[in-house]
């Protein structure tokens, strides 16, 4: 069995809040840029030229590129066969999250109290997703989530009767809900299937895929690109003033579920796709 120090997730997990803050991924970029293309407002390419500046600005300046910096979202899978030596490894995550935020100065957005109201003042704790793997490594994913967007998404417990085109349907109109709210072009998550928590989780998850990757189903695939095609036909486009580029991605992803129900989960991500992941190897005891 292999170790891995908890001073090194630490470390870790302080890099990637800060590199997810300030530096917007490629595949976002690019997305952007193909954007510009096919946008036929004036004023939507103006914005999406922008938000390239903007991205470059963070990136060169070493500041946050915007100023949500959102709830820290971890995702992590841990290899059966590792050991975590030196503490918790939910302690360590969350003190990497501490650190990152403090050395990075990204705004701390976290309450203690949903009701209270009073910040912890360091951006913890953070939600964690575990996922237990076969092997031996700890892949750690961080995806900070800014309120805008995540206030725009929702859940709907459909019935088995109402079918893909009612899936469909609440998808668009939660989309169309929200307009310019999550400060678009956005990445669509949607989740269906399992039961009401699983289909919320799965849409989150959603989001962590590359933007131009389809679903490796092919009529999962089909479904994504209907999704994509009709909200980009709403009209809100980039930062609502109207266009053609609402999303950039619709990601969509399912779960056997009960014959009784159909859980409809959306999670909207804003044009700040923020996300970033490491793989960490233990050493040999």
């Amino acid at each position: 069995m292999k170790e891995i120090h908890s001073e090194q997730i630490i470390d870790a997990v302080e890099r990637l809040c800060i590199e997810a803050n300030y530096d917007l991924g490629n595949d976002v970029m690019e997305g952007f840029k193909r954007a510009i293309s096919q946008e036929t407002s004036e004023q939507g390419k103006e914005i999406l030229q922008l938000l390239i500046e903007n991205a470059e600005i963070a990136h060169e300046e070493r500041v946050p590129m915007c100023q949500d910096t959102g709830m820290a979202v971890l995702f992590v899978e841990l290899g059966q066969d590792l050991h975590i030596i030196g503490g918790q490894l939910t302690d360590a995550l969350n003190e990497g999250v501490r650190r990152g935020y403090e050395k990075g100065f990204l705004r701390k957005s976290v309450v203690k109290d949903p009701f209270n109201r009073v910040n912890t003042g360091d951006n913890t704790p953070a939600i964690i997703h575990y996922d237990i793997v076969p092997g031996d490594k700890l892949h750690i994913t961080i995806a900070p989530k800014g309120f805008g967007s995540e206030n725009m998404g929702a859940l709907k417990m459909l019935k088995p009767s109402d079918g893909l085109e009612g899936a469909k349907r609440f998808v668009i109109e939660t989309v169309d809900k929200a307009g310019g709210n999550p400060c678009p072009p956005i990445v669509v998550g949607v989740g269906v299937g399992g039961t009401m928590e699983k289909a919320t989780f799965l849409a989150k998850k959603a989001l962590l895929r590359t933007i131009g990757q389809c679903s490796q189903e092919e009529h999962l695939a089909e479904i994504e690109r209907d999704l994509l095609e009709k909200i980009n036909k709403l009209g809100i486009g980039p930062q609502g003033f109207g266009g053609v580029t609402t999303a950039l991605a619709v990601n969509l992803e399912v779960y056997p579920t009960h014959i009784a129900g159909m859980p409809v989960a959306v999670n909207i991500n804003c044009h700040s796709t923020r996300h970033k992941e490491v793989y960490l190897e233990g050493r040999e005891q």
